[in-house]
C-alpha cells in the first residue's frame, strides 16, 4: 500500500514539485495533518477518521484568523476603531496602505484556503468511507456542515480579495493519472466574483435539508446557514433583498429571540443562549481563547482601540447600556494622537481570560438589522423601522422612523455600529452598503481632526491585494488594480 502525506498547499502552489522538496518549501505552511494517508479514491477508512475530519472543521475556529485577524479586519478598517498596537503590518490595513507583501493578508490567504481543504476533505470523501457504522444520515449531515463552512469562507475570500480561486478538491498525492486534476487545483487561477457567489450560495442551498438543529450553537446549523444566506444575498452583486426577507423569515421560525438584558450576550455566563445562533466554543482545551489578550489589559496598547467617532455615537444616542458592555476604561501610563486624557479606552465584549472565551459568529440582532436593510431596500420604510426598535428598546432607547431609502440605510448602518461593535462586521457592512469610502474618509483624531490617513481609501483599497507569495508561486494568479 502506497501511502502519502497530505501535501502542503495552504499557499496555493507552493513547494509542489515532483521531486525532491527542501524544508524551506514549506516555511510558510502548516501541516494539514501529521497522519499519513493513503492515496486512494477512500483515503478515511472509518467512522472515527469521518469524526476526526469534523472535529477538525470546527477546532479550525480556535486559530489566529478567528482569535485575532477577523476582528482586527472587520473593525480596525473602519470608524469603529483604531489600529492599537504598534504592528507596521496592522498600520498598514488600518491606514489604507496595504502592500502585497503585507504578512497578515498573506496569513489570511492561508488560513482561509486552509479551512476550505479541510471542508474539502470532508465533502469529497466521507461519502467513501467503507465503514458500515458511519449511517447515512450522518454522512449527509457531516457533509452539509463541511459544505456550510466552507460557504462561509468562501464569503469571507470574495469579500476581502474579490475574484479568487475556487478549490473545491482535497489534494492528497500526485500520480500521472491525475496530474491534470491536481494542477488544477493547487494551480487555480482566480474566478470572477459571481462564480465565487454560485458556489456559496449551491453549498448553502444544498445544505439546507441536512444541517444540524437551529438548537445546536456551535455547529454550522440550519439557523447558521439560513443566516449566511440572507448575508450573501444582500453582500453579492446586484443583491436580491427579497430572498434575504425570505431567509430572514425561515430563521425567525427557528426560536430564536433577543437576550432582554444586552450585556448577557458578552458575561460568559449566558453561553449558547436563545440569540445565539453560531458560536465559537473557545473551552480552554481544543479552542482555547488567547484572542482576549490581544484587546483587553494595560499592558500595551491592545488592538481594535475604540475611537472617539464609536464614543460619540454611543453618547449622542443616550445609549449608555451598548456602550458600558463594548467599551471599558481604564487608567493607563500613556497618551497618543487618539485619546489624550489619562483614562484609555479598550474593546470590551471578549473579556474571559480562562481559554474559555465564546465569541458569536451570528446572532440574532444582526440578523434583524440585516432584514430591517433588506426591508429599506425594498422600501418597505415601516417594516424596517419596526425592526430596528425591537433592537434599540432592549437598551432602552427611543423608537426611530424611517422617511425613506437614504434616512433608512443610514439608520440601520448606525445602529449595527452600535449593536455589533468589535465583533468583526463594520468593514464588510460599509462595503455592502455603499458607503465604506464615504465614512471612512471622516474619520477623526482625539481633537476631532481628520485623520490625515483617512485621505488613503478609494474603492479599489475596499479590496486587498492578492498575497504576493501566492503570486510569486502560481503563475496563473492575477493582481488587484491599484497593487
Amino acid at each position: 500500500m502506497k501511502l502519502n502525506k497530505t501535501i502542503n498547499y495552504l499557499i496555493l502552489g507552493a513547494g509542489l514539485s515532483f521531486g525532491a522538496v527542501s524544508c524551506s518549501d514549506y516555511l510558510d505552511t502548516e501541516p494539514i495533518t501529521d497522519k499519513p494517508i493513503e492515496l486512494s479514491d477512500t483515503p478515511y477508512k472509518t467512522a472515527a477518521d469521518a469524526e476526526d475530519l469534523m472535529n477538525t472543521i470546527y477546532n479550525d475556529l480556535g486559530n489566529e484568523y478567528w482569535q485575532l485577524d477577523y476582528f482586527f479586519n472587520g473593525d480596525a478598517q473602519t470608524d469603529v476603531a483604531y489600529q492599537g498596537g504598534d504592528n507596521p503590518q496592522n498600520a498598514q490595513q488600518s491606514e489604507y496602505r496595504i502592500l502585497a507583501t503585507n504578512s497578515n493578508v498573506s496569513r489570511d490567504w492561508n488560513y482561509i484556503y486552509g479551512r476550505i481543504n479541510n471542508c474539502n476533505k470532508v465533502i469529497n470523501y466521507v461519502d467513501k468511507i467503507p465503514d458500515t457504522s458511519l449511517s447515512a444520515q450522518r454522512r449527509k449531515e457531516m457533509i452539509a456542515e463541511a459544505s456550510v463552512m466552507r460557504a462561509m469562507y468562501y464569503f469571507h475570500a470574495v469579500q476581502l480579495w474579490g475574484d479568487v480561486p475556487l478549490v473545491t478538491q482535497a489534494v492528497i498525492g500526485v500520480t500521472a493519472e491525475n496530474f491534470e486534476e491536481v494542477y488544477a487545483q493547487v494551480y487555480p487561477a482566480r474566478k470572477p466574483v459571481n462564480e465565487v457567489y454560485a458556489l456559496i450560495i449551491s453549498d448553502l442551498e444544498g445544505a439546507l435539508a441536512n444541517v444540524p438543529a437551529s438548537s445546536n450553537k456551535y455547529r454550522a446549523s440550519k439557523g447558521a446557514a439560513l443566516s449566511l444566506l440572507a448575508q450573501v444575498y444582500a453582500t453579492k452583486p446586484s443583491p436580491d433583498f427579497t430572498k434575504v426577507v425570505t431567509y430572514t423569515d425561515q430563521l425567525m421560525t427557528e426560536g430564536y429571540s433577543l437576550l432582554p438584558t444586552y450585556d448577557h450576550l458578552f458575561d460568559s455566563e449566558h453561553e449558547a443562549n436563545a440569540e445565539s445562533i453560531f458560536e465559537i466554543n473557545g473551552n480552554g482545551s481544543s479552542v482555547w481563547w488567547w484572542g482576549t489578550f490581544m484587546f483587553i489589559g494595560t499592558d500595551w496598547k491592545k488592538f481594535n482601540t475604540p475611537s472617539n467617532d464609536l464614543i460619540k455615537s454611543f453618547d449622542a444616542q443616550g445609549d449608555a447600556i451598548r456602550k458600558a458592555s463594548t467599551v471599558k476604561f481604564e487608567p493607563v501610563g500613556w497618551s497618543d494622537k487618539y485619546w489624550s486624557s489619562s483614562s484609555y479606552p479598550f474593546a470590551w465584549k471578549q473579556r474571559e481570560q480562562s481559554g474559555n472565551q465564546n465569541v458569536y459568529i451570528f446572532r440574532y440582532a444582526d440578523l434583524l438589522l440585516l432584514r430591517a436593510e433588506a426591508k429599506v431596500r425594498l422600501g418597505d420604510y415601516t417594516g424596517a423601522a419596526a425592526l430596528v426598535n425591537q433592537v434599540r428598546a432592549r437598551v432602552n432607547l427611543a423608537p426611530i422612523t424611517i422617511t425613506g431609502a437614504t434616512d433608512g440605510i443610514n439608520k440601520v448602518l448606525e445602529e449595527r455600529k452600535l449593536e455589533l461593535a468589535f465583533e468583526g462586521q463594520r468593514w464588510f457592512d460599509l462595503k455592502r452598503t455603499g458607503k465604506a469610502v464615504e465614512i471612512i474618509k471622516n474619520r477623526k483624531d482625539a481633537s476631532g481632526n481628520p485623520l490625515s490617513y483617512a485621505a488613503n481609501i478609494t474603492e479599489q483599497k475596499l479590496l486587498w491585494p492578492i498575497p504576493q507569495s501566492q503570486i510569486d508561486n502560481n503563475p496563473n494568479l492575477t493582481q488587484n488594480a491599484g497593487y
